[in-house]
């Protein structure tokens, strides 16, 4: 029909009913439309007929605003990632285009997490203020009381170097430093600067499909200024369940600053430490093999350590409770004896 007088006679004189019969190309299974002519107008037209929903590509093969060959190859391309098969042995023809083998790369490993939830959550709808700590979401004054109450989510999604921290062949346990880091989050909220006693009662396990719900209750301070300090916690999908106390303490005012010259480093004296096949001895993951280097001195013990990249929101805490590990790690360095190395 396309080659007959009477086609065009009748294009020209009756309605075309062009979004009919684009329509009628996708309901037949069409979901790559090539507009053959010297712009983009039916393309744009077209792409208004198609329904969004069916993911169908409307491309111009030549645009007025570009030159033919870029404009061309433009449009092959856009069809190509779309699935269309495209003849390029044919398309490059006489050209003297070939192929080539695309050079190797060194990739770098950068990564693109989102930052946990913590850091940004707006609770002040409910009352509440943000707490400004990755482990924790909200901090209220309580009423009645001059105590403070922090609440938090932990899960292994939101929080993903926990991980890192494994027992018993696999088991996630959150750190010890993590609860003294809350201690002392806790203790910044109402001007205490020191953690005076600190008392582990129950291991904290992670599960690896579901949060924790986590509670840091400050209470009101005693005469001398103190006040104590209580950890808990309980599933998050269990708000029935009873809270468990995983830790205590006391918070003071006083901060103990220990001199330390480092001058000369490492100190005159000090014997290197072969720390070949160290964490290999552990399950500690790559976040909480922080150890650098370890001399030892009589029954002292110097220890270099660092976070991995990984571990890229350390900004956020006091001292990030994988890096406070390291002192956990190396107790055995200056000779305190197992029970000591279990903390």
């Amino acid at each position: 029909r396309l080659t007959t007088p009477a086609y065009w006679v009748d294009h020209v004189r009756a309605t075309v009913r062009f979004a009919d019969g684009v329509r009628a190309l996708a309901d037949a299974g069409a979901d790559a439309f090539l507009e053959i002519g010297p712009g983009g107008v039916l393309a744009a037209l077209a792409q208004q007929c198609v329904d969004a929903a069916a993911g169908a590509v409307v491309v111009p093969a030549l645009r007025k605003d570009r030159d033919e060959e870029s404009a061309l190859l433009t449009a092959l391309a856009r069809l190509h990632v779309v699935g269309t098969d495209i003849d390029w042995a044919r398309c490059f023809e006489g050209t003297a285009a070939r192929r080539v083998e695309l050079p190797t790369y060194a990739f770098h490993h950068e990564r693109y997490w989102p930052r946990p939830a913590t850091h940004t959550g707006d609770v002040t709808g409910a009352g509440l203020r943000p707490a400004e700590h990755p482990l924790l979401g909200a901090a209220t004054a309580l009423a009645a009381s001059e105590g403070v109450l922090f609440t938090g989510r932990l899960s292994l999604s939101t929080h993903p170097w926990l991980a890192d921290h494994t027992v018993g062949g696999g088991m996630v346990l959150f750190p010890a430093t993590g609860f003294l880091e809350l201690a002392v989050r806790a203790g910044d909220e109402v001007g205490c600067d020191r953690v005076e006693e600190f008392t582990l009662a129950t291991p904290l396990l992670l599960p690896d499909d579901a949060a924790v719900v986590v509670q840091v209750w400050v209470g009101a301070p005693d005469e001398g200024g103190s006040r104590r300090v209580s950890l808990y916690s309980r599933p998050a999908d269990a708000p029935g369940e009873t809270w468990t106390e995983h830790a205590s303490g006391v918070l003071t005012t006083g901060a103990a600053v220990l001199p330390l010259d480092t001058s000369v480093w490492p100190p005159e004296g000090a014997v290197a430490v072969d720390l070949e096949g160290f964490y290999e001895r552990t399950e500690y993951g790559p976040v909480f093999r922080t150890i650098r280097a370890v001399w030892t001195r009589d029954e002292e013990a110097f220890v270099e350590a660092a976070l991995p990249p990984q571990a890229d929101d350390a900004g956020y805490y006091g001292m990030h409770p994988a890096l406070l590990d390291a002192a956990v790690q190396s107790v055995g360095f200056a000779g305190l004896d197992d029970e000591h190395k279990l903390l």
